[in-house]
């Protein structure tokens, strides 16, 4: 039995995403204690912006590398690895005494969470025909938002009862069960079901050299244009809800943390509109640069909104801001329907990670540079907004870079990787 004609397809769906949304929720949910761990721990706001930092620089530095060796090994023993990592530095973070073992946890899901989208990516075009494919990329999107969104007002109440050190314990042995659950979904029961790929001959080919691999992506302007179009929405995003925007929301505006943690969950719901809208909007026009540009846009207009009124717009106008910024991370699924329509399907993982080490090297920058903004500044909020401001414009460059083409119809043989 083919993959894409099996009903066991909608199980490794379900199951991938499951790991997706809980993996997400550990990308934000730190932000929710920044100030607790400067108080516990003793360290700085630029400290802290490192602490965050230093994560996702482990994902952005492994994306290519993690891109080329699931084109060529597939894509199911990294995502389990990559769930068991995300678990055990979650365990870690969870026990850690000093400041020093918070950043080797942080570290260690970094390089977890490296191996999670791509490889969901993958896994998708291996089990589905393009024309649910694509449909599918909004679905995950949302779901990734859903993860954001549990890391907010629940994550928050959570930590409040019980302190922050046992929610984290807790998520951290779920994700270390999910991975052992994720093989017998991914590898086990596909094996004994006889449900196979049809290009799994492609194997024995020749396989390229990854350095010729790297020259072709380097070389490609679509594959640069994905790479600043992920720089501009996602890090800018990810970067500033995941370390600042919990403390922005009580030092600017007095809120409680629980509160500012509700300004979070009004950002993701722009996210859970955004995913599943944009994919409709792009089939819709039966073009994706169009609807892109237009989200590319209103999110840089959004970002120099902060910096027209100094750091703190009025609150009415706050809550559509941060919907915007939402509406933009969730539009970031286009770059992946950019990339399954413009490449071979055999480059679709290191292109995948190309883009998504754009969106992840800008968050690396952001919390750092913005942290020390704090740290330098008396009115650091002011300034720091010229940050994801200048990131926004460069993923607005990337968008108008993009080579449109007509949404193609292939044959479902050409969907398994």
């Amino acid at each position: 039995m083919e993959k894409h004609k099996s009903k066991y397809r909608w199980v490794v769906f379900a199951s991938v995403l499951f790991a997706y949304f809980l993996i997400v929720s550990q990308r934000t949910a730190p932000g929710l204690i920044t100030d607790q761990l400067m108080k516990d721990f003793g360290v700085t706001a630029a400290a802290i912006g490192l602490l965050a930092s230093v994560q996702f620089f482990a994902y952005a530095s492994l994306q290519v590398p993690i891109g080329i060796l699931s084109d060529r090994f597939g894509p199911n023993v990294f995502l389990i690895a990559g769930t068991l990592l995300n678990g055990a530095g979650t365990l870690l973070y969870s026990f850690a005494p000093n400041e020093y073992v918070l950043f080797a946890a942080r570290l260690l899901v970094g390089f977890g969470d490296a191996t999670i989208w791509i490889n969901v990516v993958i896994i998708l075009s291996q089990w589905f025909k393009v024309n649910e494919f694509v449909k599918l990329l909004g679905i995950a999107g949302m779901s990734g938002s859903f993860g954001f969104l549990l890391a907010t007002v629940p994550f928050s109440i959570w930590i409040s009862n019980w302190g922050w050190r046992v929610p984290f314990f807790a998520v951290g042995v779920i994700l270390t069960i999910l991975g052992i659950l994720l093989y017998l979904i991914l590898i086990w029961q596909p094996k004994r079901m006889g449900i196979v790929s049809k290009v799994s001959s492609r194997k024995k080919n020749p396989r390229e050299k990854s350095v010729s691999i790297l020259k072709r992506v380097f070389s490609d302007r679509q594959a640069w244009a994905t790479f600043f179009c992920h720089f501009g929405l996602v890090g800018t995003y990810v970067g500033f809800i995941g370390t600042w925007a919990v403390p922005y929301g009580m030092d600017m505006y007095e809120l409680t943390r629980s509160e500012s943690s509700q300004l979070i969950m009004i950002g993701l719901i722009g996210a859970i509109i955004g995913a599943p809208l944009m994919s409709w909007i792009s089939g819709r026009f039966g073009s994706i640069k169009r609807p892109y540009l237009f989200a590319h846009s209103i999110v840089f207009l959004g970002w120099a909104a902060f910096l027209i009124f100094k750091g703190q717009p009025p609150y009415p106008l706050l809550i559509v801001l941060f919907l915007i910024m939402g509406y933009g991370n969730g539009a970031s699924t286009l770059t992946f329907a950019i990339v399954r329509q413009s490449f071979d399907i055999k480059d679709v993982g290191v292109i995948s990670g190309f883009a998504n080490t754009g969106g992840f090297l800008s968050a690396v920058l952001l919390p750092f540079i913005f942290g020390r903004v704090l740290d330098s500044f008396k009115d650091g909020y002011r300034y720091g907004f010229m940050i994801p401001v200048v990131f926004s414009l460069i993923g607005l460059i990337g968008a108008a870079l993009i080579k449109d083409k007509a949404h193609e119809r292939k044959k479902p043989t050409e969907m398994a990787v």
